[in-house]
């Protein structure tokens, strides 16, 4: 089946879920616009014959990458379980968002690698994901992240230079997270509202730097993706609702020989074989 239209259909079954990964405020507005329906007419219902044929692509696509299609995430709550910015000014530090749905988040730090693959990926597999980019990884190839910016993928602050923040004082601290901030506006077109502090490291200065740039949330993580497995900061070494993931813009260099992509699909398996499926962030907080 033309790859177009295995793309057209796996994108009908997504909106009709209401999780389609072009739906946040991090996406440009026309991609987060529906479709209308023509003038005069009722909006169409899809024939079962249809929705056999968008099945199938989405089977199609999956397949191309060695995954069986996950369950649909739930449709985006009406209220964000997690309010922001929070009432009292304090920037919350979350590693989890509170929910009962089997549900976790995926994120991918820094922006070394820029693995062409990795963007076919997330176009034909329509996952949604969160980048937090650090401005020394990125700016050999902004265009490469404004790509995947279209695709869905939220992009967020991870600083100018990837500096252990504790290290910093107060006012560098600022710098590494303002300075990202602009830098990321600028080519971008939104000011991040989503902080994750590199290597997790964080103090109170940074929790203030973080306020006075604009920052809602510091985000770290529950899981971390390494080249096979996971790493787990609960002893039960399992998913739980809400949880938000850590992977890397990494590539075979990092990954003893292991592709981004074949890295990202080991992540997908250890989710979908606990029963979880993935849903956006930013819809969350």
């Amino acid at each position: 089946m033309d790859r177009r239209i295995r793309g057209a259909a796996l994108a009908c079954v997504l909106l009709a879920t209401g999780v389609a990964t072009g739906c946040g405020a991090e996406t440009p507005a026309e991609s987060r616009r529906p479709a209308a329906a023509p003038s005069g007419s009722a909006p169409s219902t899809p024939s079962p014959r249809g929705e056999a044929g968008a099945r199938a692509g989405i089977e199609a696509a999956y397949a191309k990458w060695g995954l069986e299609p996950p369950a649909a995430p739930p449709a985006p709550p009406k209220a964000k379980p997690v309010g922001l910015p929070a009432a009292d000014g304090r920037v919350p530090v979350i590693s989890e968002i509170p929910t009962q749905e089997k549900i976790v988040f995926l994120t991918f730090d820094d922006g070394a690698e820029k693995d062409p693959e990795f963007l076919t990926m997330m176009r034909e597999l329509k996952i949604p994901f969160t980048m937090f980019l650090t401005d020394s990884a990125i700016r050999a190839d902004y265009g490469y992240f404004g790509k995947l910016q279209a695709l869905g993928g939220g992009v967020q602050n991870h600083t100018l230079n990837h500096p252990n923040l504790r290290t910093l004082g107060a006012a560098a601290q600022k710098q590494e997270i303002c300075g990202q901030q602009t830098k990321l506006k600028d080519r971008y077109g939104t000011q991040p509202r989503l902080f994750r502090p590199p290597y997790g490291n964080w103090n109170e200065d940074t929790r203030a730097a973080a306020a006075s740039c604009g920052v809602e949330a510091i985000v770290l993580w529950r899981e971390s993706m390494q080249i096979k497995n996971m790493q787990y900061q609960r002893g039960d070494k399992k998913l739980h609702p809400g949880d938000i993931v850590l992977a890397h813009f990494r590539g075979p260099s990092e990954l003893k020989g292991t592709t981004m992509t074949e890295m990202t699909a080991n992540l997908l398996r250890h989710i979908q074989e606990q029963g979880f499926t993935v849903a956006r962030l930013e819809d969350y907080l």
